[in-house]
């Protein structure tokens, strides 16, 4: 089966690219395949109200402009926030307001680049995969997504207040698409009925958002005809924004491998953000994320799935981070004072 686009869809690839006109607001099969799904997912992409400004954008001479995607202009965004190394990892020492304005240098630049929200699971992952501890320290911004990476920095001698939650770092910077008319694509998903219910969602709560297509990956490796084919696919929509969320490690390794073939210039990972703003699964009470208690709530809700990963990277972490804590106060306490 090819797409509008002329390219082969996959038996299992759910991909919902926008047409780009009024008289042709749908989606293409597979995932729009018949019925009442069909009918739901032509008003999921932008207001049929706004699709002269789309139009206008899309015709727009800068759009067709050639991306730069040297490491350079990458880094130029974030060029003027610190770091701190936590296990190996260099987190951005910021909050969601620089995050975000960071984001839009990218966008109004066209700088190619991407955003890791990462806690304690992404970190530990990182210390034991290369791929993932490179795409990770690679990124444009690496955020701490949990509260006890944002404790360990302060113990450091850092005074973050708050960590950059991806879910909320995706909720308020939608906000901000919707304002700006950054075009969006959604990368991710457990399945076809989960990205409808997220891009429905979206639209209710941003409502002038504009979406311009989305895909729904299966478990499995996609075959390198399937890469090619959402990769041309993706570039076809020319998405200011891109969400990612399949999970650690696989999207921060899919945006690292993406980022030169992919002309969008921000790619950000949220993970479970796909099934929390999709309505598919609820997110602790604020008291909880403020505790660092988030994870005994999840727990509660995926068991099976969670528990045996908390087990194994929580007591981890705390030891690695002990160990690094212990190393960095040794080598304070014998250096030199200050003249």
């Amino acid at each position: 089966m090819r797409n509008r686009m002329g390219t082969r869809a996959s038996s299992d690839a759910r991909s919902l690219p926008y047409s780009g006109g009024p008289a042709e607001a749908s989606y293409t099969a597979p995932l729009a395949q018949a019925g009442e799904l069909g009918r739901v997912l032509k008003y999921i992409g932008a207001d049929p109200q706004a699709m002269p400004e789309l139009q206008h954008a899309i015709d727009d001479e800068d759009a067709g402009k050639a991306f730069e995607s040297t490491d350079a202009r990458a880094v130029s965004a974030a060029a003027g926030i610190r770091t701190r190394d936590i296990l190996g990892i260099p987190f951005a020492m910021t909050d969601y307001g620089v995050t975000m304005e960071v984001m839009d240098a990218m966008v109004e630049r066209r700088e190619r680049g991407y955003v890791c929200a990462v806690a304690v699971h992404a970190l530990m992952v990182s210390q034991t995969d290369p791929e993932m501890r490179s795409a990770v320290s690679g990124s444009t911004l690496t955020v701490p997504d949990g509260m006890p990476v944002v404790w360990a920095a302060n113990m450091l001698g850092e005074h973050l207040p708050d960590r950059v939650y991806g879910p909320e770092l995706m909720r308020r910077y939608c906000n901000r698409c919707a304002e700006r008319a950054h075009r969006v694509w959604l990368y991710g998903g457990r399945d076809q009925g989960s990205l409808v219910q997220l891009a429905l969602s979206m639209r209710r709560s941003h409502a002038d958002i504009k979406i311009v297509g989305g895909y729904s990956p299966p478990f499995r490796e996609l075959a390198i005809e399937e890469e090619d084919s959402i990769i041309d696919e993706i570039n076809a929509a020319k998405p200011d924004v891109l969400w990612v969320g399949t999970g650690v490690p696989k999207q921060e390794k899919w945006m690292a491998r993406m980022r030169d073939r992919l002309e969008v210039p921000v790619m950000c990972a949220v993970g479970a953000a796909f099934d929390f703003h999709a309505g598919r699964i609820s997110q602790a009470p604020s008291w909880m994320q403020e505790r660092g208690l988030e994870w005994t709530y999840r727990i509660a809700q995926e068991p099976r799935r969670l528990l045996p990963r908390y087990l194994y990277y929580n007591p981890g972490f705390l030891i690695a981070f002990a160990r690094q804590l212990r190393r960095e106060r040794t080598a304070l306490a014998l250096s030199p004072p200050a003249a």
